[in-house]
């Protein structure tokens, strides 16, 4: 299965997340309904995952965690906030690169809208 592929998954699970839990509520929650939403669509996930950070040929051991890794392709940020602010942007694509992995998906659960709220960020490898 390919990275688009998944995302349409992903897609879809965070639209019943969505419409079954609202908005408002913490991102930890949002994390672990869509992680189950996913492991019953027979997705693999793994949840707060680490991610290495090597610096000048040093691994450092700093304890950055993503949200929700599928697949071992697809980067899930999770979000609850008022507004998705730049850095949030930022942040997924920096844990892409990090990790050398194509697609992310940044999601801001504290919306009226999810549908414009499900951001896809690709790292151009």
């Amino acid at each position: 299965m390919n990275e688009n592929d998944i995302s349409y998954k992903i897609r879809g699970a965070i639209f019943n997340v969505y419409n079954t839990l609202g908005p408002g509520l913490l991102e930890s929650v949002y994390e672990a309904a869509l992680s189950y939403e996913l492991s019953k669509d027979g997705l693999e996930i793994k949840t707060q995952a680490p991610i290495p950070v090597t610096y000048d040929e040093i691994k450092l051991d700093l304890g950055f965690r993503l949200d929700i890794l599928v697949n071992e392709k697809v980067i899930i940020e999770i979000k609850s906030v008022e507004a998705l602010a730049p850095v949030h942007h930022k942040q997924l694509l920096t844990y892409l690169k990090l990790t050398n992995k194509k697609l992310g998906l940044l999601v801001n659960f504290n919306t009226d809208n999810i549908s414009s709220s499900i951001i896809r960020i690709a790292n151009n490898l």
